[in-house]
């Protein structure tokens, strides 16, 4: 699923979730960029609880490389988080997909409860020259 702004949707925002599991599969073989800015969104939680998610690439869809290519940092609160998915060291994948475990403790019930959503969006090339040519004037 994409929007105009060629932002793909890999968890739809508001998915509640209270186990591990996969998004669906999106394609990433049609943009012209290889990378592309992830955003992580959580907008409610319960106590005592973390979340990770991370992205897979794969070929075909259907088969999925068995190490992520990509991970948000664990999380324990609500917010946005990017992170960067270079896919320039990945040239066979062609499909990508969110995968996300979490964990609870301490009192109340022992089922966590994240209600979540990922982004994917590409960053154009001109950016990515322009990025690149300013860090290496500071560096």
């Amino acid at each position: 699923m994409t929007t105009a702004l060629s932002e793909s949707i890999l968890v739809p925002a508001g998915t509640v979730v209270t186990a591990k599991g996969d998004g669906p599969a999106v394609e990433v073989s049609g943009t012209t960029s290889r990378v592309f800015l992830a955003t992580l969104s959580i907008t409610r939680i319960i106590e005592q609880e973390s979340l990770d998610v991370s992205i897979y690439g794969s070929p075909d869809g259907a088969t999925w490389e068995a190490k992520s290519i990509a991970a948000f940092r664990q999380e324990f609160y609500t917010g946005e988080t990017p992170v960067l998915l270079d896919l320039t060291a990945h040239p066979s994948v062609k499909f990508v997909r969110a995968h996300w475990e979490m964990a609870r403790w301490g009192r109340g019930t022992e089922t966590p409860m994240f209600e979540f959503g990922v982004t994917l969006k590409p960053i154009p090339a001109d950016v990515l020259r322009e990025v690149t040519a300013q860090s290496k004037a500071t560096a």
